[in-house]
């Protein structure tokens, strides 16, 4: 049962008058030390973000199948990249990041994990020539899309990956979505303040600033909706995620390891993994892997 205080939020966003204006990030790249350190941090696989990453990692299973070659756009520090990667070792990987100081904490991890079907590859995602067209079979990306500077780069992303993307390839790509009311986006910004370093407080209010508004994702994401179809989270649109169908008949090996990497969280993952599940599966958006 969401808490009272995320309750509250919905209700805010249903009838405020307000229209809050995006405000793009300070820093388009993610490259100040302290910064990449506090937002690794909250991201591995026992922190803050770990029923987000579960929940999204999940839903990107099941677009992708053994032997594709699957594109992260904006992969970071890998957390997202190497826990799909873990699940899915039939499959090949490319991490795309800008950033350099993201590129290496990735590229420690992935050593780290002895994780071989990953590679990574620094590029700017609204840019992707160095691939062909028709040449990946899955593109995925979490919580990355709201680093862009505007709605045309965001566009331009988005009619590269329709290029690259193979016939009925598969499309998992989520990202937040952009609050009418500040004193809702203040209140998932600080959150959990008490359980992650202030850095990464303040990197994921800036985060929700710069998110776009639904109808802008939709507007830009024109070219993959023959593709894919676009949900939010009920009501509100929290998070906003382009989905292809699925692409792999059910895995019962897969939804079991799945299950038991939920069924481990700690009680306070677990609320905040039924909640975005809640939310999401009301906005229409499931995961088979995951019943």
């Amino acid at each position: 049962m969401p808490s009272p205080a995320v309750v509250l939020s919905v209700l805010r966003e249903l009838v405020t008058r307000e229209c809050s204006p995006r405000i793009p990030e300070p820093g388009l790249v993610m490259d100040d030390p302290q910064q990449v350190a506090a937002y690794v941090e909250a991201g591995r696989e026992h922190a803050v973000m770990a029923p987000v990453y579960l929940f999204h990692g999940a839903n990107m299973c099941e677009v992708i199948r053994p032997g594709d070659t699957v594109l992260d756009l904006a992969c970071g520090p890998a957390n997202q990249l190497a826990m799909v990667a873990r699940l899915n070792p039939d499959t090949h990987f490319i991490g795309l990041d800008l950033s350099m100081p993201m590129l290496q904490q990735a590229e420690e991890l992935i050593t780290r994990q002895g994780l071989g079907n990953v590679s990574l590859r620094q590029g700017d995602i609204t840019d992707l020539s160095a691939f062909a067209s028709a040449s990946i079979d899955a593109v995925v990306s979490t919580m990355a899309l709201h680093h862009l500077p505007d709605v045309p780069a965001l566009a331009r992303t988005y009619a590269e990956v329709a290029r690259v993307l193979k016939p009925g390839g598969g499309i998992y790509m989520v990202d937040f979505g952009h609050l009418k009311s500040r004193r809702s986006i203040d209140y998932f910004a600080n959150q959990y303040a008490d359980r992650q370093p202030e850095l990464f407080t303040l990197d994921y209010l800036n985060s929700l600033h710069a998110a776009f508004y639904l109808e802008d994702i939709r507007r830009a994401a024109q070219p993959l909706l023959e593709q894919a179809r676009l949900y939010s989270t009920f009501l509100m649109p929290f998070m906003v995620a382009l989905k292809s169908p699925p692409r792999r008949s059910h895995d019962a090996a897969l939804s079991a390891k799945l299950i038991n990497m939920k069924q481990s969280l700690p009680s306070w993952h677990q609320s905040d993994f039924a909640d975005l599940s809640t939310f999401f599966r009301m906005g229409r958006l499931s995961c088979a892997l995951l019943r």
